[in-house]
């Protein structure tokens, strides 16, 4: 059931490579071990005047932020190699640096997502 939305602040004239969701969605898969379809993901670009950090912005960073929806979280232990992982394929398939890749878990889905009328438990 992940839903993983990735929304990437751009570089001036940078434009998102078709191929980049797929990619993205593959890896997120393969590190969550769901089933084909079970990973869905969204990407978007965020042009870098629609981004802006209090204090100003250091120059040349342009952050990616990967969301995640599960229907469970795991453990802090186990949440910590996942999190490696992710910001490591994310940092790879978008070009950036790691350190500029944050991943922000939401409240578990179970009890709070439907999909096709089914609540998720």
């Amino acid at each position: 059931m992940p839903i993983v939305e990735v929304e990437i602040v751009l570089r001036p004239n940078e434009s998102l490579r078709k191929e980049m969701v797929t990619e993205l969605a593959d890896e997120f898969g393969d590190i969550f071990q769901s089933p084909q379809g079970g990973t869905w993901g969204k990407v978007r670009g965020l042009p870098a005047e629609h981004y802006a950090e209090n204090g100003g912005m250091q120059e040349g960073v342009y952050p990616i932020f990967v969301s995640i929806t599960k229907s469970k979280l795991l453990l802090i232990d186990e949440l910590q190699i996942e999190v490696e992982k992710i910001i490591g394929a994310a940092a790879q398939v978008c070009g950036r640096s790691s350190e500029n890749v944050h991943v922000i878990y939401q409240p578990e889905g179970r009890g709070r997502i439907a999909f096709g009328g089914t609540i998720v438990s």
